[in-house]
């Protein structure tokens, strides 16, 4: 059996970095994917400007130690990034005693598709590592 997940989008917002009181590096980013908007007939429909309407989801990606390190920070806004990794399910009881439930990727290997916010600027001479 298999969990595997690959996500090919751009960061929605600066990666968030922390380290837990055991020493372990955390960096959250949220991944934007788009996808062909359909109507009730399953049809896809142009937009007001006669592109194609999409519909985009936001996904939450964690990577760990020297991952969540790189990422931290070679990563922005903006930026186009493919994950790999595998879904993980969490639920938990918020202050109220309510049951919540969330959905995350953990990130095993993250490629870096554009530089920086995803502007094309090649005069950035920001080199980023090769990670898995």
């Amino acid at each position: 059996m298999t969990n595997i997940a690959i996500l090919t989008g751009r960061i929605a917002r600066d990666p968030d970095t922390r380290e837990t009181k055991s020493g372990t590096n955390v960096t959250g980013i949220t991944v934007v994917t788009d996808r062909p908007a359909r109507d009730k007939d399953g049809k896809t429909y142009k937009d007001e400007n006669g592109y194609t309407a999409k519909e985009s989801e936001f996904h939450r990606v964690t990577c760990f130690n020297g991952l969540a390190k790189t990422v931290g920070q070679y990563c922005s806004k903006g930026q186009l990034v493919s994950v790999q990794g595998r879904i993980h399910y969490t639920q938990w009881e918020d202050k109220d005693g309510v049951t919540r439930y969330g959905t995350e990727i953990l990130a095993d290997k993250v490629d870096f598709l554009s530089r920086g916010n995803g502007s094309g600027d090649e005069n950035d001479n920001t080199e980023a590592p090769e990670i898995d």
